[in-house]
Parts: C-alpha cells; structure tokens; sequence
C-alpha cells in the first residue's frame, strides 16, 4: 500500500470553488473506492498563490490512475495555477 501526497499551487480567487470541487471529488472517492482523502494547504499564501496538499492514506496500486480520472472528471485543472505534483509514500517495515 502506498500514501499519495499531491500538492499544487491555487489563486486565491478560485480557492473556494476549487475547494467544493476537490471535497465533492473526495467524498465520490470514499464512496466508490473507500478511499478516504485530506485536504490541507500552507498557512500562507505568497504572489497570490495558496499551496495545497491532498493526502489518500493506503492506496492500492493503480489508486493513481483512478485518482487522475477523477480529477478530469472534477475539472480541478480549470482552477490550479501550474501541474499537480504526486508523491508516493510507504510505511517502514517495523524492527523486530
């Protein structure tokens, strides 16, 4: 299982509507995967700009494919400033 942690830069001025379109997205997320996202982003804004994380905790392989299905289908690209970044984490085995 992987963490995805994607971040990406938003105008001021579409943050609220993009803020509906990323949770509506997320809730669909929970329903038809049980996948479960956060959404959060940096205190401060700079030049205009916010940045914001969304975090899916656990994800099975090919999450992202379904991920980036549902961002076009949300049409998140219409409100972000520049490319979604996506990182993949995973847990450390734990010592014995």
């Amino acid at each position: 299982m992987f963490d995805l942690y994607i971040y990406y830069q938003v105008r001021m001025e579409d943050a609220a509507a993009l803020s509906s379109r990323v949770r509506a997205m997320q809730a669909r997320l929970v329903v038809e995967h049980g996948v479960a996202g956060q959404l959060k982003r940096r205190p401060e804004a700079k030049d205009g700009l916010q940045t914001w994380m969304e975090i899916y905790p656990a994800t099975l392989p090919g999450f992202d494919a379904v991920l980036e299905a549902a961002v076009a289908h949300a049409a998140l690209a219409q409100l972000t400033a520049g490319k979604r970044h996506t990182e993949f984490f995973m847990d450390l085995p734990t010592c014995a």
